[in-house]
């Protein structure tokens, strides 16, 4: 029966990683199909604001501590960073390229927030040791991915047919349309890249709230809740067309429900479970099946092309982040020297790991 329960995580991450993949092709239809993106994320923060608003209330109603209003400060910017203003960039990247060139993005998650961690010295980096040189080596590999992936689209590998009426097409009105491609293929990676930065700021300003307030559900509900309400108002802000917010059909309906309560709930949870049984590395490993899966679901179900850029640069970007995380593996022995000063030394070092633990996982709520 132990052997079998090793299995478990592996098995729960599988079905984390398929659910994440489903997630990233419904935003791709429903953006694709003209939805306006911050009103999604409006419905999508509120939507798992009701569902993990009662699971962290009834779960952590024992061990939540008092909410302050430095801490409710710092979740309304959590949310900011975290939610409204990453979940638009991401959803405008999705929209101008693909859900497969948008999940390696979310591969150089981890990557980022090393980076950034550095200075603030919740990173450290050790060039005299093999772990220390792989995590060097693989940040340097992954930014090279994501600058092939960026600047190179090369051939298309994969692409469905096309109905006989659109070949049928005008040649100018082609380049043209291949222009426009072009154009918004390079608008769609600027926001992926700035979306990136966003939501690896907002795992270094995660790891200060998990200190103060360590429930996650509760402290999720809550930023979601504030992310809702940013969203509406710079929606309304820009656009006051009431019209906007009637949701149109059933795959509208079923892919905010699905996005809110699976994506942005279970998912998070069960994750935390995986941490919790196996490590962040563990739990990380599995974080390039996203683009895999999607990738399998793209081409058919979408008619997306898949370029030789972005096969090319994935596999760098994959590549550089088991490197980074080998290197990350190799270090963690040392961080325990003997058993009398466990307890005080994943004490010490937990607001290092929190930052590994959860920009690993590197999916937006």
């Amino acid at each position: 029966m132990k052997s079998c329960d090793k299995w478990y995580p592996a098995i729960a991450m599988i079905g984390i990683d398929f659910a994440f993949a489903v997630v990233n092709i419904l935003l791709k239809k429903v953006v694709d199909d003209g939805m306006n993106h911050l009103v999604f994320i409006t419905y999508r923060q509120f939507v798992s604001t009701m569902f993990l608003a009662p699971v962290g209330f009834f779960l952590e109603r024992n061990s939540r501590p008092k909410l302050t209003l430095g801490l409710l400060c710092y979740l309304f910017l959590s949310a900011i960073v975290g939610a409204s203003l990453t979940q638009y960039l991401f959803l405008l990247g999705i929209q101008y390229t693909s859900a497969t060139f948008s999940c390696a993005f979310l591969n150089m998650v981890p990557v980022v927030t090393f980076i950034m961690a550095l200075p603030l010295g919740l990173e450290t980096v050790n060039t005299k040791s093999s772990g220390g040189r792989a995590k060097v080596l693989g940040t340097v590999v992954c930014l090279g991915g994501a600058i092939l992936m960026t600047f190179y689209r090369g051939m298309p590998l994969f692409s469905s047919s096309q109905p006989q009426g659109a070949i049928q097409t005008v040649d100018q009105a082609l380049i043209f349309s291949l222009a426009k491609r072009k154009e918004r293929w390079t608008i769609g990676s600027i926001a992926l890249i700035a979306g990136t930065l966003l939501w690896s700021s907002w795992f270094l300003l995660q790891s200060n709230i998990a200190r103060s307030y360590p429930c996650q559900c509760s402290s999720t509900a809550i930023m979601a809740f504030f992310g809702a309400i940013q969203s509406a108002i710079l929606s309304f802000c820009i656009d006051r067309n009431l019209a906007l917010w009637v949701l149109k059909g059933k795959t509208e309906i079923l892919s905010l429900l699905y996005a809110g309560m699976v994506g942005s709930g279970l998912c998070i949870v069960g994750m935390a479970w995986c941490v919790k049984k196996q490590g962040p590395v563990f739990t990380a490993a599995f974080s390039p099946l996203v683009q895999i899966m999607a990738a399998m679901f793209e081409v058919p179900i979408l008619h997306e092309e898949i370029h030789l850029g972005s096969l090319l640069g994935s596999i760098v970007v994959i590549v550089g982040l088991y490197a980074l995380l080998w290197g990350k593996n190799k270090e963690m022995p040392k961080c325990e020297p003997n058993v009398a000063h466990q307890t005080e030394e994943i004490k010490d070092q937990e607001p290092q790991f929190q930052v590994v633990e959860i920009s690993c996982d590197s999916r937006p709520p």
